[in-house]
């Protein structure tokens, strides 16, 4: 039954939909404002066939509620280039509820983002769930090999368009990634891998091929560090 639903989503996308390469890149750093408060900053880079597509830097805000319930929020700042070849600007205000569950070695999360961008000037008739008001449901696993320094990670993610309107009130793209972290054991985050990103239910379908790269530093880990080593 899955398989069949899943053959309808993405067969249709697959046969008549745009196939484009992308490389993403994503560098950030973070630490803690206390002991349950996050902050964390990025910038985010997209490169196509046009060169950098697209270009958004985000600050962030989580709070560790518990151990597997962790809330947050994100404020992004996009420039996003069209065919034209001129960038447009755009804001964006992401509200994300996260979930966490480990099993011995598997380790796994949930996401629901509800995501609202404003002050989009140009096609702004246009929807896009990219960029425009959408529901985010994630789902992530990630299995920690014994003695080994490469964590394999999966994860899937549909957007849901939650207004009324002519393509409202439906899925309308879908995230498939497969990859590593690293695990460097320090302040260090590195991770790599293959995303597919499949516009859906909208015209102009297109598919994405997306080498996906992220780097982050975490400032808090060096006083974590100390602090075991009075303890």
């Amino acid at each position: 039954m899955l398989r069949k639903i899943l053959l309808f989503i993405f067969l249709p996308t697959v046969l008549f939909a745009q196939n484009e390469g992308k490389v993403w890149t994503e560098l950030g750093v973070g630490g803690k404002i206390t002991d349950d408060l996050e902050w964390g900053v990025d910038v985010t880079t997209r490169f196509g066939g046009y060169g950098m597509e697209t270009f958004f830097p985000q600050a962030s805000l989580k709070y560790k509620v518990t151990k597997w319930f962790r809330p947050s929020i994100d404020y992004r700042f996009i420039a996003d280039r069209q065919q034209a070849g001129y960038y447009t600007f755009s804001n964006r205000i992401n509200f994300n509820a996260e979930f966490r569950h480990k099993m011995e070695r598997l380790s796994l999360k949930s996401r629901i983002r509800y995501q609202y961008g404003f002050n989009r000037l140009v096609n702004s008739a246009l929807y896009d769930p990219e960029f425009d008001q959408a529901l985010r449901f994630k789902l992530e696993a990630k299995y920690d090999l014994n003695d080994f320094l490469l964590s394999p990670v999966v994860s899937g993610e549909l957007f849901y368009d939650p207004k009324y309107g002519p393509y409202g009130q439906r899925i309308n793209k879908a995230r498939v990634f497969a990859g590593f972290d690293l695990d460097l054991n320090n302040a260090h985050s590195i991770s790599f891998g293959y995303l597919y990103d499949a516009r859906i239910n909208l015209p102009n379908p297109r598919n994405r091929h997306v080498l996906s790269l992220s780097y982050a530093y975490d400032l808090s880990w060096e006083e974590e560090k100390k602090d075991k080593k009075k303890k």
